[in-house]
C-alpha cells in the first residue's frame, strides 16, 4: 500500500500542476461573481493537493475568498465526514452565512444553493446537504454510471453509509446532468447573467 501511495504522489506532483478548468468554468465564475452570487469552493482535495492543482490558476480561483475555500482536510470537518457526507457543503454555506450576518444581510438556506460537481460522491454530498446539484462528470465517469444517471442525480448511489436519509428522489428536478458548463442555462436557476 505504501508503494501505491508513493507512486500516486509522484503522478500527482507531475500532473496536478498542469490541470486546466473544464470548458465553460472561467465564464461561469465570471458571470456568477458579476451577478453578485455568493460562491464558495468545497473540494475533497487536501491542502497540498489543492495547491498543486490551483497555484498556477490564481486568477481563476481569486473569485473565491479564502474564508470560503473549504478543503478536504479542513479541521472543522470531522474525520470520516468528507464527501459523500453533506458536511463540506454545509460548512461552505456556513462561511458565507457568517459573512452575511456580519454585513446584516439575510442568510442563505441550503435549498437556495446550487452545487457544481464532477464526482458521484460529490453529487450525493450536495443532495444530502439539501442543495440543488449540477453534475458535470468526466465522459469516462459517465460511461461507468450509464443507466444509473438518475440515481446519481438523486444522491441514491449508496456511496454514503451514514445515518442521514437520502433527500433526493428520482426525477425530483434537484439534480441535473450537463455534459459541459459551456452555455450554462442561467435562467433555469433564476440567475440573470
Amino acid at each position: 500500500m505504501d508503494t501505491f501511495f508513493a507512486e500516486l504522489r509522484v503522478l500527482q506532483q507531475k500532473w496536478f500542476p498542469q490541470t486546466q478548468p473544464l470548458p465553460g468554468i472561467p465564464k461561469l465564475l465570471k458571470d456568477l461573481t458579476d451577478s453578485k452570487i455568493h460562491i464558495a469552493l468545497a473540494t475533497s482535495s487536501n491542502t497540498p493537493n489543492y495547491h498543486l492543482k490551483t497555484d498556477h490558476l490564481t486568477e481563476l480561483f481569486a473569485v473565491f475568498p479564502e474564508e470560503h475555500r473549504i478543503r478536504g482536510d479542513d479541521v472543522r470537518i470531522k474525520p470520516g465526514r468528507g464527501k459523500p457526507a453533506p458536511d463540506i457543503w454545509l460548512l461552505a454555506l456556513k462561511t458565507i452565512n457568517e459573512r452575511l450576518v456580519r454585513e446584516g444581510v439575510r442568510e442563505i438556506l441550503p435549498e437556495e444553493c446550487l452545487v457544481f460537481e464532477d464526482s458521484v460522491p460529490g453529487v450525493e454530498s450536495g443532495r444530502r446537504a439539501g442543495m440543488q446539484v449540477v453534475w458535470c462528470p468526466h465522459p469516462e465517469l459517465l460511461v461507468e454510471y450509464r443507466g444509473r444517471e438518475k440515481e446519481v442525480l438523486a444522491g441514491q448511489t449508496g456511496e454514503h453509509k451514514g445515518e442521514e436519509a437520502c433527500p433526493g428522489k428520482i426525477d425530483d428536478g434537484w439534480g441535473r446532468l450537463l455534459p459541459s458548463l459551456e452555455g450554462f442555462p442561467y435562467a433555469d436557476y433564476g440567475i440573470a447573467a
